[in-house]
């Protein structure tokens, strides 16, 4: 199905709305269940285990860094990690990202040590284009404090509460509501929650900004709460379709 180029925020605050790529990266990385390493032509499938992160099988320093130098010679190594909405809703590929770098030597799947990694580049890539992020910008970034719950946060959503969702759809500013077959939350942050508005022949995802950032998980019910009860002071802007 195709998906409508446009991507609507439904109101504003006045701080950050959506995480930045390099939070989106760092999130990725650390709720992937699995990556793919590409090394000397070999593609090898890893599982997390043991509930670690996908980098806790690798762990990533500068070129410069004095502490890692290698004499001997170093193999090109790719991870591609995929991010996935944990709802059924359509095109369910939110994200892809590559990381690149080198190993110290041959990448060793069944090593129980951490794999040195010196840092290339990394890119994230979804629907609004291509963006590298640096070392620096990835090592800054700050955890959300969502992401490791997200999954059971929308499926809970969805499946216990999923009357709310027509509600949350008030808030989206237009809502071209003629021909919606369906609303699904499709992701959830510390900055905002966004919905994916389906239509016959495409889909489009409009963004539900907090009136905070959330600092914990525990306070994300609050922020919930309060799209909620914005939304019920809204008059309904009309049927939406079945």
């Amino acid at each position: 199905m195709r998906r409508s180029p446009a991507r609507t925020t439904a109101r504003s605050t006045a701080g950050t709305t959506a995480p930045t790529a390099a939070e989106r990266v760092r999130s990725i990385l650390t709720t992937a269940t699995s990556l793919t390493v590409v090394s000397e032509g070999v593609r090898t499938e890893v599982c997390r285990l043991g509930g670690e992160e996908a980098l806790g099988h690798f762990h990533l320093h500068a070129p410069s860094d004095g502490a890692h130098v290698t004499t001997g010679p170093r193999v090109p190594v790719r991870l591609e990690l995929t991010d996935v909405a944990p709802t059924p809703v359509r095109d369910r590929l939110r994200a892809r990202v590559t990381l690149t770098g080198l190993l110290p030597g041959p990448y060793d799947p069944d090593s129980p040590k951490s794999a040195c990694l010196e840092f290339g580049q990394a890119v994230l890539e979804d629907d609004g284009g291509r963006v590298f992020v640096t070392l620096k910008e990835l090592q800054d970034a700050e955890p959300d404090p969502v992401a490791a719950n997200e999954a059971d946060l929308l499926t809970h959503l969805v499946d216990g509460h999923g009357e709310l969702v027509p509600l949350l759809l008030r808030l989206v500013r237009p809502l071209r509501d003629r021909g919606v077959l369906r609303a699904l939350p499709v992701g959830i942050d510390r900055y905002g929650l966004t919905l994916r508005i389906e239509y016959p022949d495409s889909h489009r995802d409009a963004r539900l900004p907090f009136r905070t950032a959330v600092r914990h998980l525990d306070h994300i019910g609050a922020q919930l709460n309060s799209l909620l009860t914005e939304a019920r002071r809204l008059a309904h802007p009309g049927r939406l379709l079945a």
